[in-house]
């Protein structure tokens, strides 16, 4: 039985309209992390180390996409809720076309400043080229990278998150057999590494532009239609808060390598980057619990359906505090295996990444709910409080303990880092939602 954002929603129902935008997440984190587990093997520790200290600024690119998505679904579908779907048909290709535009403009930043800003960010000379050639190919495919990020959340929005799945599936196992035909049997290398992740981005943002385009049994269509600034800029206000998410989460990557260079040099920045990439699949299942949960929220927000919000509130509440604790126990177990594929090849750094990742996999208990805080205030169409609640986890108190805890537990603390941050957004959402509870009827 098809599933409907207008349902009422029981635990088992509830899993299933996400499990899609969780396993979407996933595949495209698992994809980022086939790039880095071939050039790790297979190039080496250098041109690995240059890709995590580019990668950063390279999200901030798609989190436009990001930007887009979650606040233009949290829009369309509270104008679903208040039954008006000629209007949601509009604002949805009106946030499309918009991606397109900036999507060709932030190519054209990107490939102008990426040697500069791979100096900043402290590349060495060794590392320095790796860096400008890997991000330069992989600016150029931007356009189909924000698209993809927007479509994982309309898709949801479509009541079609299966075929979100489907094609991420499609564009994750061609990035992945690509990885191992470019860099494993051609030795392209990083070049390889490059064009592999951009021909996936192509078919994942591609795939659901054509689905749309055409005619289709989705809530969602492209119709004719004026670019209006007002929805656009209500859409991305919204959705700042992903975007200062990614922003923020990019900029204190940044930091992490300028710590870790200073005080484990370029073993420091590769172990860092081993932790963000299986963080990436980890974080990808609340991450896609909250996108897929959104258009939920937003649709009995607008349709003033305040029993089945609290419904929500609470069941996600739950499922996500206790996705945190098996997150976590499961990181602790997979700390040796998973260090061993990526470095196993050097002593020295695999003995560092598997002492960094038991420190490390604390934070996975209070992420969840610290991630969905900021959602579920976007869903509801509050893009100060979401922008807050992200600004401070993502930005603050990343920075705040990333340069206080070396200093006062040694180089060690600056692993703890991310369990400091998670408990210190987790608290701050709790008292969010104390503070708002009234004011949305959801608890």
């Amino acid at each position: 039985m098809k599933i409907q954002i207008s349902d009422n929603f029981n635990y088992k129902k509830l899993i299933r309209v996400v499990l899609p935008s969780i396993f979407m997440m996933i595949v495209t984190s698992i994809y980022g992390v086939i790039d880095g587990l071939f050039v790790s093997n297979y190039v080496g520790k250098t041109p690995f180390a240059a890709i995590n200290l580019i990668m950063p600024f390279l999200m901030i690119l798609g989190g436009m996409g990001f930007m887009i998505g979650t606040g233009g679904v949290a829009l369309v579908s509270k104008v679903i809720g208040e039954n008006d779907k000629e209007k949601a048909n509009r604002y949805f290709t009106m946030l499309v076309i918009f991606a397109i535009i900036l999507g060709v403009v932030l190519t054209a930043i990107g490939l102008a400043v990426i040697r500069p800003i791979s100096i900043i960010l402290g590349a060495s000379d060794e590392m320095l080229e790796y860096c400008v050639l890997y991000g330069r190919i992989v600016v150029c495919f931007s356009t189909f990278y924000i698209l993809q990020n927007i479509f994982q959340s309309f898709l949801a929005a479509a009541e079609k998150p299966k075929l979100g799945l489907v094609v991420t599936l499609i564009a994750g196992c061609t990035n992945a057999v690509l990885d191992a035909l470019f860099i494993a049997v051609f030795k392209w290398g990083i070049v390889g590494a490059a064009i592999a992740t951009g021909i996936g981005q192509i078919l994942g943002g591609g795939i659901p532009l054509v689905y749309f385009a055409k005619k289709n049994t989705s809530l969602l269509k492209f119709v004719k239609t004026k670019l209006d600034v007002k929805p656009i800029i209500k859409a991305c206000a919204n959705g700042s808060s992903e975007l200062l998410t990614t922003v923020s989460t990019s900029f204190v990557s940044m930091l992490y390598n300028f710590q870790l260079m200073k005080f484990f040099g370029e073993n420091g920045v590769a172990a860092y980057g081993v932790l963000m990439y299986v963080q990436l699949i980890f974080l990808a299942i609340e991450i896609g619990y909250t996108i897929g949960s959104a258009p939920i929220v937003s649709y009995n927000y607008g349709a003033q359906r305040h029993k089945e919000l609290k419904n929500i509130f609470r069941k996600s509440m739950i499922i996500l505090s206790l996705s945190g604790v098996v997150l976590s126990g499961l990181a602790q177990a997979l700390a040796t295996p998973l260090a061993k594929l990526f470095v196993g090849y050097d002593a020295e750094l695999f003995e560092l990444t598997v002492k960094a990742f038991r420190m490390f996999s604390f934070s996975f208990i209070f992420s969840g709910i610290g991630i969905y805080s900021s959602g579920f205030f976007t869903a509801l169409n509050n893009g100060l409080i979401s922008a807050i609640l992200s600004f401070l986890r993502a930005l603050i108190f990343q920075i705040t303990f990333v340069f206080l805890l070396p200093y006062i537990f040694g180089i060690n603390g600056i692993w703890w880092a991310q369990f400091a941050t998670e408990i210190s957004a987790f608290v701050v959402a709790i008292i969010f939602f104390i503070a708002y509870r009234k004011k949305y009827q959801y608890a």
